[in-house]
């Protein structure tokens, strides 16, 4: 069965690339991306199969070679698709990062949480009219006991400046990398000395880092990504920009404003860091 919605869909076949979904827990890379705030990367294939047996007593070499991937087929070409990528990314002078990319990505996760928010307000809102309009007792079982919802408070509206702000200040950052970088970049080959490049790649690679703070997220001071959390009831599932998001999902206000504050902080360094590096690369103009 097919786990896309009709959005993940249609933006497959409107973009030039496929964006690369959120990670979340259970695997090797939790600690990297979650705590340290290194980049991760989970690489597979799925579809036919639902990512096949996974941690079965019955996976062993007789099993995958008589009924799994007879001929290694399918172990064969993910070899060679993390290979590829990762000798890709070794032997890349510049490190190959598209910030334009994270951009629109945090704009999505912005835009997700507004329509959170709203589902919210809506749906306490139409609940309170049917506790106050006699619906739900009405429609309940009468051969069953039924204790209808009290009535709530309507969520309020949100500061989502912050977060807005800071993304906007990310994305211009973004473009401005991307335009700076395409100057310096000649039939795919940097026309940069090995000295800026050192020292572009020393600010690059602390770019995922900039997405993480000392002090973690609520309750759980050891998820220090601001971006990217398992759920806290979840397990394995992704929250993005978890911090405002279970705010909400709890009907915690007062810490969603905060978090949303927090969390701008963490773009506009993120955006600091991506100016930086786009200002070395426009000196060699």
């Amino acid at each position: 069965m097919d786990s896309k919605s009709d959005d993940d869909r249609k933006e497959i076949r409107q973009r030039a690339d496929l964006r690369i979904p959120a990670l979340g827990s259970g695997s090797d890379y939790t600690v990297f991306v979650d705590h340290l705030g290194i980049a991760s990367m989970n690489l597979g294939y799925e579809g036919e199969d639902r990512e096949g047996i996974y941690h079965s007593i019955y996976d062993d070499f007789y099993w995958y070679t008589h009924f799994s991937d007879t001929d290694f087929s399918y172990g064969r070409a993910l070899s060679q698709t993390v290979g590829s990528a990762v000798m890709r990314l070794a032997d890349a002078d510049l490190l190959p990062y598209d910030f334009t990319a994270l951009a629109d990505t945090i704009h999505k996760y912005t835009d997700e949480l507004q329509k959170l928010l709203k589902k919210k307000q809506d749906e306490i809102a139409e609940q309170n009219k049917e506790v106050e309009d006699g619906d739900l007792v009405a429609n309940a079982d009468p051969k069953k006991p039924y204790v209808p919802p009290a009535v709530e408070e309507v969520p309020p509206h949100l500061n989502f400046a912050p977060l807005l702000n800071a993304s906007e200040v990310l994305a211009r950052s973004a473009k401005r990398y991307q335009k700076a970088l395409d100057s310096v970049t000649t039939d795919g080959g940097l026309a940069l000395g090995q000295p800026l490049i050192k020292s572009l790649n020393a600010k690059l690679i602390q770019s995922e880092r900039k997405l993480t703070s000392a002090e973690g997220l609520p309750g759980r001071p050891w998820y220090q990504h601001m971006v990217y959390a398992p759920g806290f009831y979840t397990g394995y599932g992704v929250k993005t920009i978890p911090g405002v998001r279970e705010a909400i999902e709890q009907k915690k206000w007062k810490e969603a404003d905060q978090q949303m504050t927090r969390v701008g902080t963490v773009l506009e360094d993120e955006a600091a860091l991506i100016d930086s590096a786009a200002a070395e690369l426009e000196k060699q103009r």
